[in-house]
């Protein structure tokens, strides 16, 4: 009888082990870090379809997004929807599409993640030639892969409150395992 309550206690500390692991893994999923999937090409050709990739969730909570950090965001008109694209443009700064380069408060970004044969078309927010100043909040933000994406200068600025989070580290291909380098532009 001595043998069967030892082999219980120690099923149940082991179920109890069990549950805490799958606790903290679901807290850290939901408040700190959680994994995505790419979907579509609209971030080629640094992101493919069905990448996947880790987002950290609480970063934001801290310090404001910066240029060039590539970020998930809930869609505009689906919440349950999250995209990933690239931050061009910060609160205040004024955002310009011309001769094919986007400029960022009068400077041209120095795009060299972009495919070099890369054609930058406006959209119904920001068209050719055309400058916005973006608002305070929210953050410009472009696909890498821009005649085959829908971003900012489509549906205008992201709200900060619809920020997920910056994606930080690549874990599927195994071949691009890996964390992201972070562009360096010659705006402040």
């Amino acid at each position: 009888m001595d043998g069967l309550k030892r082999i219980v206690a120690a099923i149940f500390d082991f179920l109890q082990g069990i549950v805490v692991v799958l606790a903290v893994l679901v807290m850290i999923y939901l408040f700190i870090m959680s994994p995505q999937e790419v979907n579509g090409a609209s971030m080629e050709p640094n992101f493919h379809n069905g990448e996947y990739i880790l987002t950290n969730k609480i970063e934001y909570k801290f310090r404001e997004p910066h240029r060039g950090d590539v970020i998930i965001f809930k869609s505009w008109s689906d919440k349950n929807v999250d995209y990933i694209k690239r931050v061009i443009g910060l609160p205040g700064d004024t955002v310009q599409l011309n001769n094919n380069a986007m400029y960022v408060n009068g400077e041209k970004l120095d795009e060299n993640y972009l495919a070099s044969d890369v054609i930058i078309f406006g959209g119904s927010f920001l068209q050719e030639g055309q400058t916005i100043t973006v608002p305070p909040d929210m953050y410009f933000v472009c696909g890498d892969n821009r005649p085959h994406s829908s971003d900012s200068r489509e549906f205008g600025p992201v709200a900060k409150d619809d920020i997920v989070g910056t994606v930080i580290f690549r874990y599927w291909p195994f071949s691009q395992f890996g964390t992201l380098t972070h562009p360096v532009y010659n705006i402040n």
